[in-house]
């Protein structure tokens, strides 16, 4: 099964949050899931990286495989989008990564589980603050 890594827990691990490098060790160790991010969950921390930092993020980033975006894609995330940011607030990029779940079966692991309203889109906390 697919791991969603939301992009939450990728900048947590970059910014040496020990919670988000034992998390992300537990779920590549256990062998259950394959580890991806979203297309734009990686635009989100390669757009705000530093250039001192590129060396390391994506030497980093190299560890997860990224669901592309495509038409169909486009169009889940839009009707995620206009049904839930009305009551939830959820953003572009939770739309699409709720998007690239439905779409293969895979399971979003995020600190902001709330971001993933959907009942059909399977979600888990990746760590208590």
């Amino acid at each position: 099964m697919r791991a969603f890594i939301d992009s939450d827990v990728l900048i947590w691990h970059l910014r040496g949050e020990k919670k988000a490098c034992n998390f992300l060790r537990r779920l590549r160790d256990q062998g259950e899931y394959e580890l991806w991010t979203g297309a734009m969950q990686r635009a989100e921390v390669v757009f705000f990286m530093r250039e001192h930092e590129e060396d390391m993020t994506f030497e980093f980033l190299s560890q997860f495989r990224t669901e592309p975006v495509d038409q169909a894609l486009v169009d889940e995330a839009g009707a995620l989008f206009r049904r839930w940011n009305p009551s939830h607030g959820i953003d572009v990029n939770d739309a699409f990564l709720a998007a690239s779940a439905k779409r293969t079966g895979g399971r979003i692991f995020s600190i902001n589980k709330k971001h993933y309203p959907m009942p059909d889109v399977l979600i888990t906390q990746a760590w208590r603050a």
